[in-house]
């Protein structure tokens, strides 16, 4: 199937490949055909006003014919070589435009766009250079994103040990101040010590290609362990749960996959109101096991729906809620590693479903 495939797209691009042949074809004709014509122009208008005669004294007929034939190639060629320089500047005008802004592009410029006319060819070419400049200008402000967003997640917390540090110096604090100060100081830190650990743990991810280490395990087990562990957090914000399931048996990183769960409960306790619910469905299909995870929040804006999995990305543009923004990246990472697919299903007022889809295998 996969050979088959690649014989018709090698087809067609074979197809395709003749609107350029001809048009080529066509310009190299049509400057042959025009230095035939201006040469046999020019014999005619020196032959009639005396600068050139067709046999030259004490020429024979043949001699005369190698003469004609010597002033008609001289005449072409020199006529030729001008049409060229002339009409090969239009052939070359998409590529010298290509030319010009992929140096813009090398140059930081990613606004740059190209606009092609023509053949297939050229309009494919539109296409797919405009396509990688929208990627790399994409790219390029989520690098700026992630720097601005590192910035201030590390800076905050040093900022506020910083700060009460110093208040801590002063000899007027009373026992009670000075605990919870420590108790500041030691929440920023661990907050801080988390964030590292983070970081550190998608850097491993993002290098990793395959996962070698996979076990048979229950799955369904494994989310209910995850929901005991987040229990204070939950619990918190008198939030109860929709869990009710067949046992499902997977074969993957039985840690890894722990950490995806964790991650995605953690993210639905943080933006369910108090007293809401959290439902969660697995159903066995046959693109694999699908779990389905819905809390009781606002939703996310369609327009920001696309950046929940990227690094450091938070909704809330103040910060000021908890969490780093990692959560949601490490668990797409995760599960990418084990040939799945994580997506949200459904987000609106009545909540966000995550969909995650792991090979049943």
């Amino acid at each position: 199937m996969l050979i088959r495939r690649m014989g018709k797209l090698r087809q067609k691009s074979y197809i395709h490949g003749w609107g350029l042949t001809f048009i080529f074809t066509f310009i190299v004709l049509f400057i042959l055909l025009v230095s035939i014509f201006l040469a046999l122009l020019i014999i005619v208008f020196l032959s009639s006003v005396g600068l050139y005669t067709p046999s030259p004294v004490g020429t024979s007929d043949a001699g005369s014919g190698v003469w004609l034939m010597i002033y008609f190639g001289t005449v072409s060629v020199l006529v030729s070589i001008v049409a060229s320089l002339i009409f090969s500047r239009i052939p070359l005008a998409p590529i010298r435009q290509v030319i010009r802004a992929s140096e813009e592009l090398a140059a930081g410029n990613f606004s740059v766009r190209i606009h092609l006319k023509g053949p297939k060819e050229l309009r494919n070419l539109n296409r797919s250079f405009n396509h990688m400049a929208e990627e790399l200008d994409s790219l390029e402000m989520l690098r700026s994103d992630f720097i601005n967003n590192f910035s201030h997640e590390f800076k905050t917390p040093i900022v506020s040990l910083r700060g009460y540090a110093r208040i801590l110096k002063k000899d007027n604090l009373s026992a009670e101040e000075r605990n919870e100060y420590l108790d500041i100081i030691i929440n920023e830190s661990e907050r801080l010590a988390e964030l590292s650990t983070s970081i550190l743990h998608l850097s491993k991810l993002e290098t990793q290609t395959m996962i070698m280490e996979k076990e048979w395990f229950n799955l369904t087990e494994q989310i209910r362990t995850a929901v005991i562990l987040l229990h204070p957090k939950w619990s918190a914000k008198n939030i109860g749960f929709l869990f009710d399931s067949p046992e499902f048996m997977v074969t993957a990183n039985e840690d890894m996959l722990s950490q995806v769960w964790i991650n995605l409960l953690d993210n639905a306790i943080k933006y369910s109101p108090t007293d809401s619910e959290i439902q969660i469905n697995i159903v066995s299909e046959d693109q694999g096991i699908i779990v389905a995870i819905h809390d009781a929040g606002p939703g996310i804006e369609p327009d920001k729906q696309k950046y929940v999995f990227d690094k450091f990305y938070q909704e809330d543009d103040s910060h000021s809620s908890s969490g780093n923004g990692l959560g949601l990246s490490i668990a797409y990472k995760i599960v990418a590693l084990h040939e799945g697919t994580i997506r949200i299903a459904r987000s609106d007022r009545n909540g966000t479903i995550f969909e995650i889809i792991l090979p049943s295998g």
